[in-house]
């Protein structure tokens, strides 16, 4: 493979196949409720990311999707993955008694969405204890490198304090896995290349690759009506992650290369192409070319 997959590092660890299964809590985010800023970023709606969810308690969506994926994949082992919004935003002792309630039979990790500027002392500690019996990875949504772009997006923090929480995860020894963007308006190939390798030089674990979606009922979306932003090609994104993949140290797992959206009130999905051809595609060209993960890094 011309890139490290996050499925065969899941097995390598486990000796078998681990699935994630998914947990929509009702929250919200700090540039949400006017802690950091209003309206949250531009591109995220209503679901804050976890549109293929479902209702209901900790417990009962974590047995509901256990009891699908079983029965799909064959699978024994699983990750408690907190998805939607800011999960460590909540109080503290409503974190703690959450990530517990996932540890249900079979779980053997735990995988936290946040934000970067949103890590308090009280989470890192605990997150510190559970990770000695259990698996636990905090991803982070960084997008881009690009502070300008940032600030378009309406992230409500910059590069430094992602850099931060990655400084203060690794002292805790807790797996970081990046969430980036290819194909925002205001980056060129130059900021796809730094955010690699900023990448590379904080030892991230892990990253997860989206395309920009453009969400119906977002300010995105507002401006993607009024002609404001125009989207990438196609093949400019599969060049695109090619060229981070190629720039990103090859001992860092790729969780995606590629994201999903809910078509049905999507006003631009992944170029009404299946995530899966895009993928295909891109390892495809790679392959061709006798490209590779990190075959242009430099050590970072």
């Amino acid at each position: 493979m011309c890139y490290r997959k996050y499925s065969d590092f899941l097995r390598e660890k486990f000796g078998e196949k681990v699935y994630k299964l998914p947990i929509k809590l009702n929250l919200t985010c700090p540039n949400r409720d006017g802690t950091c800023g209003f309206g949250g970023c531009i591109f995220c709606g209503e679901e804050g990311g976890s549109f293929e969810n479902i209702d209901g308690d900790i417990k009962s969506q974590l047995i509901k999707n256990k009891e699908h994926i079983r029965k799909r994949y064959k699978a024994n082992k699983y990750i408690s993955y907190f998805q939607n919004f800011t999960n460590t935003y909540m109080p503290i002792d409503d974190f703690k008694k959450s990530i517990r309630e996932s540890l249900i039979d079979d779980v053997v990790g735990v995988s936290i969405s946040t934000r970067p500027d949103c890590l308090g002392e009280e989470y890192l500690d605990f997150l510190e204890e559970i990770n000695r019996d259990y698996f636990v990875t905090v991803e982070l949504g960084l997008q881009t490198s690009n502070y300008h772009s940032l600030k378009k997006l309406n992230r409500g923090h910059t590069l430094a304090e992602f850099i931060d929480a990655c400084i203060k995860l690794k002292k805790k020894n807790i797996n970081i896995c990046a969430h980036v963007i290819i194909g925002l308006p205001w980056d060129i190939d130059l900021d796809v290349i730094e955010t690699a390798k900023i990448l590379n030089v904080l030892k991230v674990d892990e990253v997860k690759i989206h395309a920009l979606y453009i969400m119906d009922g977002t300010v995105l979306a507002d401006m993607y009506k009024r002609g404001e932003i125009e989207t990438i090609s196609l093949e400019d994104y599969k060049r695109k992650v090619i060229l981070f993949l190629r720039h990103l140290n090859n001992d860092i797992i790729i969780e995606r290369i590629i994201g999903r959206a809910p078509s049905e009130n999507s006003l631009f999905c992944n170029w009404d192409t299946s995530w899966w051809k895009i993928r295909d595609d891109i390892v495809e060209i790679m392959q061709q070319n006798n490209y590779c993960q990190g075959d242009l890094a430099k050590g970072e």
